[in-house]
C-alpha cells in the first residue's frame, strides 16, 4: 500500500523554522521554557515518573533538561513538548528520536499526578501523532513501554498504536530488566 502522508521533511527543515505549538481541543503542546523548570523537578519527583523513566532530576538538570531539548530540535533528532491544559503544564510528550531520512520517530510521555485520569496523555499522543504525520511527513511512529506499565498500554491503544510485540529484556528501571511493549501507527492506521 502506498504512502498517504507527504513525504518526510527533508533534512534542515525542522531547523529552519521555529518549534510550533500543538493545538488540540483543550490541550496545548508547547515547546518547554525555562519557566518549566520546577514543574520538571516536581515531575521528576513523582514516584510514578521515577518508576517507569528510571531518574530523578536537580534544578541543574531540568534547566538542562529543558535546554537539551531545544537542541534536539535543532539538530533535527528530537522535540519535546510540555503538554497543557487550562495554561498549566499537565505533563510531557516527545519526539524522542526522529529519523526525516527513514521518516520514524519514537515517543515518550508522562502525566504529572493531578492530570492522571482525564485521558491528558493519550490526547496529547493523538495530537502529535496527527501533527507528525501530517506536518513532519512522518511514515511511522513507536511507543515503547514497560510490559508492566498498563497505564501506558492503555494511552497507547486509546491513540490508535497497535501492538506489535515485546521486546524482552530491554530497558533496565530501578527493579531491573523489563521487558517492553511496542505499540506503532503507521500513516493511513484507522
Amino acid at each position: 500500500m502506498p504512502s498517504l502522508a507527504a513525504p518526510a521533511l527533508p533534512p534542515g527543515t525542522i531547523a529552519s523554522q521555529p518549534q510550533p505549538e500543538i493545538h488540540s481541543n483543550d490541550l496545548v503542546l508547547r515547546p518547554w521554557r525555562s519557566t518549566d523548570q520546577a514543574t520538571v523537578v516536581a515531575a521528576y519527583g513523582d514516584p510514578a515518573i521515577q518508576r517507569w523513566h528510571a531518574r530523578t532530576m536537580t534544578e541543574d538538570e531540568a534547566r538542562e533538561y529543558i535546554e537539551r531539548w531545544e537542541r534536539r530540535w535543532l539538530e533535527e533528532h528530537g522535540a519535546g513538548w510540555a503538554v497543557t491544559d487550562g495554561g498549566k503544564v499537565a505533563g510531557q510528550i516527545s519526539l524522542r528520536t526522529i529519523d526525516l531520512q527513514e521518516g520514524l520517530a519514537e515517543v515518550s510521555h508522562w502525566v504529572l499526578p493531578e492530570a492522571r485520569g482525564r485521558r491528558t496523555a493519550s490526547r496529547a499522543l493523538a495530537a502529535l501523532t496527527d501533527w507528525s504525520f501530517g506536518q513532519l511527513g512522518l511514515h511511522r511512529i513507536e511507543v515503547l513501554h514497560s510490559t508492566r506499565n498498563e497505564a501506558s498500554c492503555r494511552v497507547a491503544t486509546a491513540a490508535g498504536y497497535e501492538l506489535e510485540g515485546t521486546k524482552r529484556s530491554e530497558a533496565k528501571h530501578a527493579d531491573g530488566w523489563h521487558d517492553m511493549h511496542l505499540h506503532a501507527r503507521i500513516v493511513g492506521d484507522g
